[in-house]
């Protein structure tokens, strides 16, 4: 029998999740990955990707935050979006989690240092996403009690759509970074 110790990516570079390591960190295969997995593990009332929820995240935070938080669950794209409750049954995944997060800051010069403001962003999409696509969920999840949701109704994208978006945010801040850089 043949195995490999690697997981193909989208664009056919090679993520290594037994000793975190990704061959070639690629914005394209990120953008794919979070595009195509549900939150939730596809619990909602319609398909609501993790790049649509991260779109969310980094425009609830200030202008030099929003790389770091259009990125904050880059992670996901290589190992899944594993629910709360199995993360804490599971505290390896967590340690592979903060690796591979660690690979991801690195190759996009993020600094997750002051994390604050993209996590209270992440809990007031939460407590949106739970509102909006969860309605079955009526109890109440602690976490969220001092936190209040959008106004607005989240309208959920197709795969392709969140995946332009996502790609096109990064596109845009990636420049205006580079722009920040040459002054």
């Amino acid at each position: 029998m043949i195995t490999t110790d690697y997981v193909s990516t989208f664009s056919g570079n090679r993520f290594y999740p037994l000793v975190p390591r990704i061959d070639r960190v690629a914005i394209e295969d990120i953008a794919h990955g979070l595009a195509y997995q549900c939150r939730f593990n596809g619990q909602t009332r319609e398909f609501y990707s993790v790049a649509q929820h991260s779109l969310v995240v980094a425009s609830l935070v200030a202008p030099h935050q929003r790389m770091a938080a259009l990125l904050h669950d880059a992670a996901e794209a290589y190992l899944g979006d594993m629910v709360k409750p199995l993360k804490v049954l599971l505290p390896e995944f967590g340690v592979l989690e903060e690796r591979v997060t660690d690979i991801i800051a690195a190759a996009f010069r993020l600094d997750f240092s002051d994390y604050g403001p993209i996590k209270r962003a992440d809990l007031i999409a939460l407590a949106t996403e739970k509102r909006d696509l969860m309605p079955h969920s009526a109890e109440r999840w602690a976490y969220l009690d001092d936190i209040a949701a959008l106004p607005g109704a989240i309208v959920p994208m197709s795969p392709g759509q969140a995946k332009f978006c996502f790609l096109e945010m990064y596109a845009r801040l990636d420049a205006e970074r580079a722009a920040c850089a040459r002054s």
